[in-house]
C-alpha cells in the first residue's frame, strides 16, 4: 500500500504533516479515501482548528464521523476569503460531489415532498417521499409533516388549475375527456404552449411556497383586466379561483398580530441519539407550512440549528426565505448567515432569539411539537432496539445487528427471473441501499427454475468489489452487513454458504435462512431450525425484513414482465422499424396470421420488400 493510501490515523507523523499545512484562514476542506473519492466536505473559519478536532483522541464523536474518520487518506483545502464565502462554496461543491458523509438532514420515508419538474417543456407536480437530485431544474418542496393536509391541497391545486392528468396520452390524434372537462389543458396535444402551461404550473408553485396571498393578489389583476376585455368566462374561472385560494387561506390557526412580515420559526428536541427539528413557515400571519427534520443528537443545539437553517435555505428560492426567522436558540455563526442570506433575498434578513412576548410563544409552540416528534422516534427506536436485542440473544451475535440485509429471489417458472436485495439499518428500511438484481444465469429460463443457482449469482455480485480488492475495509464499513438473511430453507442457505466459502468470507459474515411456512431460523451446518417463537420480537424483525424482500422482488418481477410484454416479437428481426411493424399489423391484425403468411403476401404490405419480406418468414421458420 503507497503512502497516499495510508489511512492518516494510522501514521501520526504524516497527519500532523497534512495538518500543518492547513492554514488559519476561512475555507473548504475535503477528505479523501484510499479510492481518491471525497467522502466528506466541510467548512470553517480556521481550517486547521477545525481539521485537527476530528483526529483528537478526546473528541466525542459520533459513530458516523468516526468511521469517517479512519477512512481518511488525505486533506485538502480551499482558502476564501469570508466564512460567507466559504458557506456558499461548500454548499455547491456538496451537491457537485455528493460525498457520502455529508449527511446531517436525513431523507426521512415518513415526510412526503412536493416535487415540480422544471426540466421538462410541461412540468408534473406529484408527491414523492423520496428527494432526489437527478436533474438540476426539479424543485422539491418539504418534506411536510402532514401527509394527508399535504395531499388534499394537492387535490385542492389540481381541481382550480388545468394540468396534465396522465403520464402518455390516451388517444394518438385528440385529447382525453379531462379536457372537455377543464381538468387539462391538452397537454398531450400540445393545445397549450409550453410557456402559457409553466405559468400555470408557477401559480401551483406559489402554493407550496407560502406565498398564497401575493397570488390571490396576482389573480386580481388578471380578473380586473379580463372583465375589461369583456372576457367574462374567464373572469369567471378566475373568480373562482381566487374564492378556493382565499378559503385554503382562511383554514389556518396559527395569526401573529403583525401579519405583514413573512417569517420562519425553528425548535428542536433532542435526546443523546435523536434529534427532530420543526421548521413553522409563517407568511402574512398565517401558518402555511409545517417542516420536519430528522439528525443525530450528538451536536450541540445551536450547531445543529445552524447547519439545518444553512441547508434548508440553499435548496430553498428566493422568494421562499422570509424576511425574519426565529430560532430557538442564538446562533454562533448568526450574523454570517443572515449576511448571506440578505445578499441572496436582496434585502435585509434578520435572525432573531425572541424571549419574550408573542414570538417566544410561537417558538414554545414549535418546541412542543418537536417534542412530540421526538417522544414518536424514541417508541419507534426502543422498539426496535428491543427487537434487534432479542435477535441478537437468539442467534447468539455478539454485538447488536446494526445492519441487515434480506434476499429474495422472484419468478414465474424461470421466466423473468430477479433477485431483491433489502437493507434495515438499526430496525428501520433503509430504503437508499435497496438493489434488485436480474438473473443472468444461463441455467435458469423458462420453464426451469433454480432458485439456489439465482443466490448464489447475487451474493457474489453482491460481494464482487470486496473480491476485487482485497484491501477494501470489510469491519467497520457502513456496506458491510451484520447479518445476511435468504429467504428460503436449509437448501437456499446452504446455495449462499457455499458462495461465501469459496470467497473466504464466510467466517466474517453470520448468515442465516428464514423458512416461510413455520417461519424457521436456519443457521449454516446446522440440520434442525432454531428454537423460537413466531411472536418474539426478534422473529417479528426478521419477518419484517423478509416480507419487504419478497415485496420488492415481486415488484421488480411485475416491472420487467410488463416491460417484456409489451415488447413485439418483430423487434428482433433487423431492418423492421417500429413504422413496418404498424403497417404489418394493420395488414393482417395479428402475430398468428404475420407467422402464417408467404413471402409473397408479406411483400404485399407497403414498405416491405421482397429481402425483408423473406427475412421475416425466416424469423418465424427457421429460428
Amino acid at each position: 500500500m503507497s503512502a497516499q493510501t495510508i489511512e492518516l490515523i494510522k501514521v501520526p507523523e504524516i497527519l500532523e504533516e497534512r495538518l500543518q499545512e492547513l492554514p488559519i484562514e476561512p475555507g473548504v476542506y475535503f477528505m479523501r479515501d484510499s479510492n481518491g473519492r471525497i467522502i466528506y466536505i466541510g467548512k470553517s473559519r480556521k481550517l486547521r482548528m477545525r481539521v485537527r478536532s476530528y483526529f483528537r483522541e478526546s473528541q466525542n464523536l459520533s459513530n458516523r464521523i468516526a468511521n469517517m474518520v479512519r477512512q481518511v487518506t488525505e486533506i485538502e483545502f480551499i482558502v476564501t476569503d469570508t466564512e460567507a464565502e466559504a458557506l456558499a462554496l461548500e454548499a455547491n461543491l456538496i451537491k457537485q460531489h455528493q460525498p457520502y458523509f455529508n449527511v446531517l438532514l436525513k431523507d426521512d420515508k415518513r415526510y412526503p415532498y412536493i416535487c415540480i419538474t422544471w426540466s421538462e417543456n410541461y412540468p408534473r407536480v406529484f408527491m414523492t417521499r423520496n428527494r432526489k437530485l437527478g436533474k438540476a431544474k426539479d424543485k422539491y418542496y418539504g418534506p411536510y409533516t402532514d401527509y394527508y393536509l399535504l395531499r388534499e391541497i394537492l387535490r385542492f391545486c389540481k381541481r382550480i388549475f388545468p394540468l396534465r392528468q396522465r403520464q402518455k396520452p390516451l388517444f394518438k390524434d385528440r385529447p382525453c375527456l379531462n379536457y372537455d372537462l377543464g381538468r387539462c389543458p391538452g397537454v398531450c396535444q400540445q393545445l397549450i404552449s409550453p410557456e402559457e402551461y409553466r405559468q400555470v404550473v408557477q401559480k401551483i408553485a406559489m402554493v407550496f411556497q407560502g406565498r398564497v396571498q401575493e397570488l390571490v393578489q396576482i389573480l386580481t389583476i388578471q380578473m380586473h383586466q379580463a372583465a375589461e376585455t369583456l372576457n367574462f368566462e374567464t373572469c369567471v374561472r378566475i373568480r373562482d379561483q381566487i374564492s378556493s385560494l382565499n378559503s385554503l387561506n382562511t383554514q389556518q390557526k396559527v395569526s401573529l398580530p403583525d401579519n405583514k412580515v413573512s417569517r420562519d420559526a425553528i425548535a428542536l428536541a433532542k435526546d443523546v441519539e435523536h434529534c427532530c427539528i420543526q421548521l413553522f413557515q409563517i407568511r402574512s400571519g398565517k401558518l402555511v407550512g409545517r417542516l420536519g427534520f430528522t439528525t443525530n443528537g450528538y451536536a450541540e443545539p445551536d450547531a445543529i440549528l445552524q447547519r439545518v437553517l444553512e441547508e434548508h435555505y440553499q435548496n430553498a428560492d428566493v422568494v421562499e426565505i422570509p424576511s425574519e426567522i426565529l430560532v430557538q436558540h442564538e446562533l454562533l455563526n448568526g450574523e454570517m448567515l443572515g449576511e448571506v442570506l440578505s445578499q441572496r433575498k436582496g434585502r435585509k434578513v434578520n435572525i432573531l432569539s425572541p424571549q419574550r412576548q408573542t414570538k417566544a410563544e410561537l417558538i414554545e409552540m414549535v418546541e412542543r411539537n418537536a417534542e412530540y416528534e421526538l417522544q414518536r422516534m424514541q417508541k419507534l427506536s426502543d422498539h426496535n432496539q428491543q427487537s434487534m436485542r432479542d435477535l441478537a440473544m437468539v442467534l447468539n451475535l455478539p454485538e447488536l445487528p446494526h445492519r441487515i440485509e434480506c434476499y429474495d429471489i422472484s419468478h414465474i417458472q424461470g421466466s423473468n427471473a430477479v433477485a431483491s436485495q433489502v437493507v434495515f439499518i438499526d430496525g428501520f428500511p433503509a430504503k437508499q441501499h435497496y438493489r434488485h438484481y436480474k438473473i443472468r444465469n444461463p441455467e435458469v429460463f423458462i420453464g426451469h427454475s433454480n432458485d439456489f443457482a439465482s443466490l448464489a449469482e447475487v451474493i457474489q455480485r453482491r460481494f464482487h468489489k470486496y473480491i476485487e480488492n482485497s484491501q477494501l475495509q470489510r469491519i467497520g464499513n457502513p456496506d458491510w452487513p451484520d447479518l445476511i438473511v435468504i429467504d428460503g430453507g436449509k437448501g437456499q442457505l446452504s446455495s449462499v454458504v457455499a458462495v461465501l466459502q469459496n470467497i473466504n468470507f464466510l467466517e466474517e459474515l453470520q448468515v442465516i435462512s428464514l423458512a416461510k411456512r413455520r417461519e424457521e431460523i436456519f443457521l449454516p451446518g446446522k440440520s434442525q431450525p432454531l428454537k423460537t417463537h413466531s411472536e418474539q420480537s426478534g422473529v417479528k424483525l426478521l419477518r419484517r425484513l423478509r416480507d419487504e424482500a419478497h415485496r420488492f422482488a415481486i415488484n421488480f418481477h411485475r416491472q420487467q414482465r410488463s416491460q417484456k410484454l409489451k415488447q413485439s416479437g418483430l423487434d428482433e428481426i433487423p431492418g423492421l422499424g417500429h413504422h413496418r411493424q404498424k403497417k404489418l399489423l394493420e395488414y393482417f391484425r395479428s402475430m398468428s396470421y404475420i407467422g402464417q403468411a408467404t413471402p409473397k403476401q408479406l411483400s404485399e404490405v407497403p414498405g416491405i420488400g421482397p429481402r425483408l419480406a423473406q427475412e421475416i418468414y425466416d424469423y418465424f421458420h427457421v429460428n
